[in-house]
């Protein structure tokens, strides 16, 4: 049976774990095998892990670094971060890690989605838009490159598109709510959620486990992803990594039953 998930999302930036606001000053908050580590301890639903200096560098994936993630990892894992081709999509599943995450690389080259998919099955495949309101009328546009290319694209539309080229999930990520912990911006995925049918995942905003419950309460089925709140605690945000109890989570997803 179909439930919700609630996705930790680690980045990953000079080998480090870090934590940004709107994509910029990256905070370091730890080691990311160790974080890995203690979410095994919590028995977190997935893990989102993408190392975000990649793309902008022009660097391949750390291979050595995602089989220490998988062999580590007793949870699904999704990586994202440097993968271009079908090749290094089919190496990084081969590594053990069950999704591949892929957003610059399927915006300038969209045959990517279905060639990656034909090889790993479109389930192993998540099309990551990163999206921020822009111009006067503030209408919804996807960026890449660590938020610091504009791509003139409609998360809308290139959303149904990577739908329709074979991907098997789509992860909606806001840079305007990223590390705000304000909670998430369901107008923009009111708008995604209506355009497909494959799994979504959102992330960008939530910062307490009562807008992940807000959350569920709305689309139901959906991916509950978040990054600061499963790393900082507190106003002054010091560094503690933390996932809801079995409990918690239950009553967080248990909203979702409402809406069958």
């Amino acid at each position: 049976m179909l439930r919700p998930r609630v996705i930790p999302c680690l980045l990953i930036h000079n080998g480090g774990l870090v934590k940004t606001v709107r994509f910029s000053e990256p905070k370091y908050v730890g080691d990311p095998i160790n974080a890995v580590r203690i979410f095994n301890e919590k028995e977190v639903d997935e893990l989102i892990v993408t190392d975000i200096d990649a793309a902008v560098l022009g660097r391949e994936p750390d291979y050595s670094l995602i089989s220490n993630l998988a062999a580590e990892c007793r949870m699904p894992l999704c990586y994202g971060g440097g993968v271009k081709t079908p090749e290094q999509v089919e190496r990084i599943i081969s590594l053990g890690v069950e999704k591949v995450a892929i957003s610059s690389a399927a915006i300038q080259t969209p045959e990517l989605i279905s060639q990656s998919a034909q090889r790993v099955g479109n389930q192993s495949i998540v099309v990551v838009l990163d999206v921020r309101k822009t111009g006067l009328l503030r209408r919804y546009e996807v960026f890449t490159h660590n938020g610091s290319r504009a791509t003139g694209l409609s998360p809308v539309d290139f959303a149904r598109k990577a739908e329709s080229l074979g991907a098997g999930e789509i992860l909606v990520n806001s840079i305007d709510q990223d590390g705000m912990m304000e909670g998430y911006d369901t107008a923009l995925i009111d708008q995604v959620r209506d355009a497909v049918s494959v799994p979504l995942s959102v992330l960008g905003g939530a910062g307490t486990l009562t807008d992940i419950e807000g959350l569920i309460r709305r689309y139901g089925i959906i991916g509950a992803a978040a990054g600061s709140l499963f790393v900082f605690k507190g106003k002054y945000r010091a560094v503690l990594i933390q996932y809801p109890t079995p409990v918690e989570k239950d009553a967080v997803c248990a909203v979702a039953t409402d809406l069958v």
